[in-house]
């Protein structure tokens, strides 16, 4: 499956660097990823955030959005992948996402309801989608 992750921004601190750089490497083993950073001036660019991620199916982080376990992310991606197109997530900055890129959206994901530090999100993101798609390759990461 093709992984898009669109940032707006780069994880900053050094503990963000580590676990984008260990999650990004260990989801690799599943999917193909590509990751793209935006510079933090586009952060209110919908139209240049949106351009970046055409033509996949679109996934948002919104605080509001849909929580899903981790086996229902798996099971989620798993139904993206029969799709056969590719899949973005994008990570607005610090203060979000604008609202027409949220409308745009095919799906918004909420990591649950607790504001996170924008570097801390980020890494969190490519955990939830690693622990997901080892539940989904049946592999015993999830229980640990």
């Amino acid at each position: 499956m093709k992984l898009h992750i669109v940032t707006v921004g780069k994880p900053k601190l050094a503990y963000a660097e580590a676990g984008w750089d260990e999650y990004l490497k260990r989801l690799q083993r599943y999917h193909d990823v590509r990751v793209t950073h935006l510079a933090d001036k586009y952060a209110n660019d919908a139209a240049h955030i949106l351009k970046t991620a055409e033509p996949s199916h679109i996934i948002v982080l919104e605080i509001t959005g849909r929580e899903f376990s981790s086996p229902a992310l798996a099971a989620f991606l798993e139904t993206r992948a029969l799709d056969g197109r590719e899949v973005s997530f994008i990570i607005g900055g610090p203060d979000g996402l604008p609202p027409e890129v949220r409308a745009a959206a095919n799906t918004q994901w909420s990591l649950g309801r607790l504001t996170l530090p924008h570097d801390l999100a980020m890494v969190v993101t490519l955990e939830a989608l690693y622990r997901a798609s080892s539940i989904a390759a049946g592999h015993p990461y999830h229980r640990g």
